[in-house]
């Protein structure tokens, strides 16, 4: 038996998500960094895939909110 641990997040207040894979990668915030790009200034961050509907969407951590937590 194989058990799986699943996480629903909701993220801007949009339809909950399945959480499927947690990756880092880096993310320029405009609101915070301005409009000019420079990926030396940032770091990677944690993001989640998560599947919302028929869409997989890459999500920083800090955007998402928890829902619930399954296990299967």
């Amino acid at each position: 038996m194989i058990w799986l641990k699943a996480k629903i997040y909701r993220a801007n207040q949009e339809k909950p998500g399945l959480s499927l894979i947690w990756l880092r990668k880096k993310c320029w915030r405009t609101d915070e960094l301005g409009k000019a790009i420079n990926w030396n200034k940032v770091e990677p961050e944690p993001h989640a895939v998560v599947l919302i509907g028929e869409n997989y969407l890459t999500i920083p951590i800090t955007d998402l909110e928890l829902l619930d937590t399954l296990l299967t």
